[in-house]
């Protein structure tokens, strides 16, 4: 088994000498100590879920919340190439939630919440920062759940102008739609760079609008079908980057 991931603050100069010791606290070194229990001798992995990370052992531990750790190497893994940006228009209840968790799962580097026309749902004053807050703090949990020592950026909220002009930014840029009036080109076959900005539009349950979809394609996305049934919005991110990764040698 692979070993357990704990989010620490960014990597300072304590970091950079092998043999030094370092002790997880608050939560994180309270969920080590009191819910996994690591004992002496077990390995795990401090990361600041920006790329950098140091592979530990487990040296002891201080009372419920204090585990103490020896820094055997450290690195930082390169940011991953082509990149992958999906648009999530904003789900009702925790499906939105559950797109970001198996998003992150997949690999997926960034998630831009979009308030769609035809969204149920809309994030405004506090509750959007809120909701805002849980999407961030779902990435984190699951980045480290899938061991993952970058973890994908959680933009915030866009409106449709907005998503346009990162589309039109884009080396490849796709908007998933299940009409095959709109789109009639599979998703899987679709030529996609080997580096550089890929960009990924998925819209809420009740569809992008025509207005939306011509901004889009005005930007310079094409219309894609990912397959023959329909998607839920909170799954079909999920399978289109993992399309994506599968395709562009990221799974290798």
């Amino acid at each position: 088994m692979t070993a357990p991931v704990f989010v620490v603050p960014p990597f300072d100069e304590s970091f950079e000498a092998p043999g030094g010791r370092y002790v997880l606290d608050g939560p994180e070194g309270r969920h080590a100590v009191s819910v996994k229990r690591l004992r002496p001798g077990e390995n795990v992995v401090l990361t600041d879920g920006l790329g950098r990370w140091a592979d530990c052992s487990v040296i002891g531990s201080e009372g419920k919340d204090r585990l103490i750790v020896l820094l055997s190497s450290h690195a930082e893994e390169p940011v991953e190439n082509p990149r992958v940006t999906v648009v999530q228009a904003l789900p009702k209840g925790d499906r939105g939630e559950l797109a970001v968790e198996t998003m992150t799962e997949t690999g997926v580097d960034a998630i831009v919440p979009w308030s769609a026309a035809r969204c149920v749902t809309q994030w405004r004053g506090d509750r959007g920062a809120r909701a805002l807050a849980k999407w961030r703090s779902t990435a984190r949990e699951a980045g480290k759940q899938s061991r993952r020592v970058r973890f994908p950026e959680v933009s915030e909220p866009m409106a449709t102008k907005q998503v346009a002009a990162l589309l039109a930014a884009a080396d490849f840029a796709a908007v998933l739609h299940e009409d095959p009036e709109y789109g009639s080109e599979s998703f899987a076959t679709a030529e996609l760079p080997a580096r550089g900005e890929i960009v990924l539009v998925v819209g809420p349950e009740g569809g992008v609008s025509p207005e939306e979809l011509a901004a889009f394609t005005e930007a310079g996305a094409g219309a894609y079908r990912l397959g023959p049934s329909v998607l839920r919005t909170s799954t079909a991110g999920t399978v289109a980057t993992a399309l994506v990764l599968s395709r562009t040698g990221r799974w290798d």
